[in-house]
């Protein structure tokens, strides 16, 4: 049984979906902690709903982000976990706390990576005329969402869009992607090699 843990920052709907599917398919895992760096953050309150253990580390009670990354990952350390999942956890964390989860740790980034890393993806797509967006799941690197891509959504973007309308369907697309990376994951069925993730069993790594 696989040991999943997940890092996040407000509400947490990717970790709720990531739940909900767990426990409704079956997975050889189980979601065993919730950890924030909010107190107040609302994915808190659902996780104890759950039944689900949960940890706050305020990033505001560290001076740096070494002392606050090393204060998570004792955190992180304490619950075991096979997988660590950022699910909206809005810190960037250092290189060493990166390379310590290497090779199991995911994230999702609402952009088809590696365009448009960071922040605003909606209004920098926008304001590209992009015809599309979407969203990645990937391998968590030092360099700031540019690890290998596990799987991506595609959201046409329509006539009169604004950022919050695209946000919107694109989010919904995440619901359905980041549980399937995540299934995958703890199934066994990816593997890495030279900055590329193959999906061992033939399943398609592209959502539309």
């Amino acid at each position: 049984m696989k040991r999943i843990v997940t890092l996040v920052s407000g509400r947490g709907s990717n970790m709720q979906a990531i739940h909900a599917a767990c426990v409704q398919q079956g997975w050889p895992a189980a979601v065993v902690a919730v950890v924030s760096n909010r107190p107040g953050a609302g994915a808190l309150d659902y996780a104890a709903a759950q039944g689900i253990t949960t940890a706050v580390v305020d990033h505001r009670a560290y001076p740096s982000r070494d002392t606050f990354d090393d204060a998570l990952a004792a955190a992180v350390d304490g619950f075991r976990p096979d997988l660590l999942v950022l699910a909206g956890f809005m810190r960037i964390l250092g290189a060493a706390f990166v390379r310590r989860y290497e090779g199991r740790m995911l994230n999702i980034h609402p952009s088809l990576l590696p365009a448009f890393p960071g922040l605003h993806t909606h209004r920098r797509a926008l304001e590209a005329g992009c015809q599309a967006a979407g969203a990645t799941v990937h391998f968590v690197t030092p360099e700031l969402d540019h690890g290998p891509i596990v799987m991506q959504s595609v959201v046409p973007v329509r006539p009169g869009d604004d950022e919050h309308r695209l946000a919107d369907r694109v989010l919904a697309t995440e619901h359905s992607i980041y549980p399937l990376a995540v299934r995958w994951f703890v199934e066994g069925k990816l593997a890495v090699a030279d900055g590329r993730v193959r999906q061992l069993a033939g399943e398609s790594q592209s959502f539309s």
